[in-house]
C-alpha cells in the first residue's frame, strides 16, 4: 500500500507544539519530509532551546505520523537552531551575540539578580550557548552567584575574555575590583564602564546574553536601554503593591525606547512553612497577573519565598544547577523556554542581509 503524501503533510500540520501552542508547520519548523516505501522521515527544527523536551516532542510527532495509512515506520530528526532577532531601531547587534535579554526591576530587593542567573543557567541547560553581563555596577553579585573568582584575561590589552561558571560565560565589574571596594562613580562613568564591559568582552558565539540590569529607572538605566541592542526585557517583581508600582515604571521605560517586554517573573509569590506546611501570601497575591493584564504581557512564572533559592545562590550553585530535577529548577526552565519562544516568534534581524554601501569620489 502506497503512502499518500498529502495525508503525511496533513498529519504533520495537525501536530501542535505543546510549548508554543502552535503547529510545528506554522512556525516553519518542518524542514523536510520524505516517503520511502512504508517509512516516513521528517526533519523538524525548533527556534528555541528545548533539550529536555526533545524526546517527548519527537514521540508526539512519530505517533501522529504512524496514524497515516500505510506508514509502518516514522523517523523524526528533531533539532534546535537559535537565530538573531531584531532590536531597537538604530542600535547595532554585538559581534558573536545573537540575542540580548535584559532582566530588570523598578527597585532592588525583588530577586532580580537571582532570576537573571537562574534564567541564564536554565537556557544553557536547554542547549543554548549563554552569557551573563552583570550591569549592576554598584552591587555586582553575579561572580558570587556563579561561584567565579579571578580576573578576565586580556589577549590584546584592549579586550577581555569572559570567565565561565557552570557552563555560562560571564563578565562583571566585580571581577575587576575588590569585593569590599565601593563604587563611588557618577552616572557617566558607570555608563562608560558598562559599555566597555559589554562591547570589549570577547563573547564566544552566544545564542543569548542575559544582562542583569541595575535596579531602578534613572538616567543610567534609560541610557543602557537606549544603547544596548536588547531583543527583549524581562521584568522582575514581587506581589507587593510598592514593588509593582516600580515594576510598572521599568516596563514603561523599555516601551518608550522600543524594547519588547517578554514577560513578568513574580518572586516571593507564596511562602510554605517548612515545619507545618502552612501556605501564606506574605507579600500579597495576584499582583503580577493584574499587572500583566493591564499591560498586555504574560506572566512567565512565579517563584516561592523559599530559603533554598537564597542559600543556593549565595553558595555559587543557583537552583538550576544545585537541584536540577527539583521543582524550583523546573520552574526556571519553564520560564526560560517561554522567554526563548517569545524571542523566536519576533522578527528576525535582517541587518546582516544588506551589504554596506560606500560612496567614493571617482
Amino acid at each position: 500500500m502506497s503512502i499518500d503524501r498529502a495525508l503525511v503533510d496533513a498529519a504533520l500540520a495537525a501536530v501542535t507544539d505543546p510549548n508554543t501552542g502552535r503547529p510545528f508547520a506554522a512556525a516553519k519548523g518542518v524542514k523536510s519530509v520524505a516517503v520511502d516505501g512504508t517509512t516516513v522521515r521528517a526533519e523538524i527544527v525548533l527556534g528555541y532551546p528545548a533539550k529536555s523536551q526533545l524526546d517527548a516532542l519527537r514521540a508526539l510527532i512519530v505517533a501522529a505520523l504512524r496514524q497515516v495509512p500505510g506508514v509502518e515506520r516514522a523517523e523524526v530528526a528533531l533539532s534546535q537552531s537559535i537565530v538573531a532577532h531584531a532590536v531597537q531601531r538604530g542600535v547595532k547587534l554585538l559581534p558573536n551575540v545573537k540575542n540580548i535579554v535584559a532582566v530588570a526591576s523598578g527597585k532592588g530587593g525583588v530577586g532580580k539578580s537571582t532570576t537573571a542567573v537562574n534564567l541564564a543557567l536554565a537556557l544553557a541547560s536547554e542547549g543554548a550557548s549563554v552569557g551573563v553581563l552583570d550591569a549592576d555596577i554598584y552591587g555586582p553579585s553575579i561572580p558570587m552567584m556563579l561561584g567565579i573568582e579571578g580576573r578576565p584575561d586580556s589577549p590584546d590589552g584592549q579586550t577581555m575574555n569572559p570567565l565561565e561558571g557552570h557552563g555560562v560565560q560571564a563578565n562583571s565589574i566585580g571581577f575587576l575590583v575588590e569585593q569590599d571596594n565601593p563604587m563611588v562613580w557618577r552616572g557617566p562613568m558607570v555608563t562608560s564602564a558598562l559599555e566597555q564591559l559589554l562591547r570589549q568582552t570577547n563573547w564566544r558565539e552566544l545564542d543569548y546574553l542575559v544582562v542583569d540590569m541595575p535596579p531602578g529607572t534613572g538616567d543610567i538605566q534609560l541610557t543602557l536601554a537606549q544603547r544596548v541592542p536588547v531583543t527583549g526585557a524581562v521584568i522582575v517583581t514581587t506581589p507587593q503593591d510598592i514593588a509593582l508600582i516600580d515594576a510598572k515604571k521599568g516596563l514603561k521605560m523599555f516601551e518608550k525606547v522600543g524594547v519588547p517586554i517578554l514577560g513578568i517573573v513574580e518572586n516571593m509569590s507564596i511562602h510554605v512553612c517548612s515545619n507545618c506546611g502552612h501556605a501564606e501570601h506574605i507579600f500579597g497575591a495576584g499582583g503580577a497577573e493584574r499587572m500583566a493584564g493591564e499591560y498586555g504581557v504574560q506572566v512567565l512564572g512565579s517563584l516561592p519565598l523559599d530559603i533554598s533559592i537564597r542559600e543556593q545562590a549565595d553558595s555559587g550553585h543557583p537552583s538550576v544547577v544545585a537541584d536540577p530535577s527539583g521543582r524550583i529548577a523546573e520552574t526556571y526552565r519553564a520560564i526560560a523556554r517561554k522567554v526563548a519562544i517569545q524571542i523566536a516568534e519576533r522578527a528576525r534581524d535582517m541587518t546582516g542581509k544588506f551589504p554596506s554601501i560606500v560612496v567614493q569620489n571617482t
